[in-house]
């Protein structure tokens, strides 16, 4: 690559492209199939829907072991988002580090706004930073992902004592217990739902996107067996 288009970054967005041209102008001319490089879908506005099917997609991707995620020229990502961030969705999830949302949806750099708690809970704190990610972002949907084998679902289904403030989390957790006749993974589907009608109801900025038809909240919970997501009867 010539020096100049190694350095500026708009050389060498025109410098790769060339090349990515060429080479597939080449590999159509011998008669080989090319697959395109997916768009980055950070800069590009989604509708609600849309941006749901693209992070299922991503998840049946992952599940099938074909991130494309990894292809994306990092360095050109992390410039472009420099001064600025436009992800197209938000996820809430636990803290467990099972859960790497972005390979688990096969996004990248700027794509997707994440949240993390033990028990993917809707906290004040949680709550600000998901109005932000609604109001100021624009993300098209906010999805709330619960795990199988969650600790802090157990812990509070136990109610032993704890150390610290990890009891904290219990009262977030107990009404999704108190309805699950003592089977953990509906704990653990129920946490989901509840907290993602919370966000619907107890913020108004997120009850106001949702009237005017410009976000979408849905649940769903991520099995650490098969890396599959499953989301719950869509909220419309």
């Amino acid at each position: 690559m010539p020096e100049q288009a190694t350095t500026n970054p708009i050389l060498r967005r025109q410098f790769l492209g060339n090349v990515l041209s060429g080479a597939v102008a080449g590999a159509a001319m011998a008669g080989i199939e090319v697959t395109q490089p997916r768009p980055l879908l950070a800069q590009t506005p989604l509708t609600p829907d849309a941006a749901l099917r693209e992070l299922m997609a991503g998840n049946e991707r992952f599940d099938n072991n074909q991130l494309t995620s990894v292809e994306h020229d990092l360095r050109i990502l992390k410039e472009s988002t420099v001064e600025k961030q436009q992800p197209f969705a938000a996820v809430l999830a636990c803290a467990d580090s099972r859960v790497p949302v972005e390979l688990v949806f096969d996004q990248t750099i700027g794509h997707i706004f994440v949240t993390r708690v033990a028990g993917n809970i809707v906290a004040p704190e949680i709550i600000a930073s998901l109005e932000y990610a609604v109001a100021v972002l624009g993300v098209k949907v906010l999805l709330v992902l619960g795990h199988t084998g969650c600790g802090a679902v157990k812990a509070a289904m136990k109610a032993d004592d704890v150390p610290g403030q990890i009891s904290a989390l219990y009262p977030y957790i107990q009404p999704s217990v108190e309805h699950s006749g003592g089977d953990f993974g509906k704990a653990i589907s129920n946490k989901a739902r509840l907290q993602a009608n919370l966000l619907r109801t107890s913020s108004t900025v997120v009850r106001d996107a949702l009237k005017a038809a410009t976000v979408r909240v849905e649940s769903g919970v991520y099995d650490l067996a098969t890396g599959r997501v499953t989301l719950h009867e869509a909220h419309l």
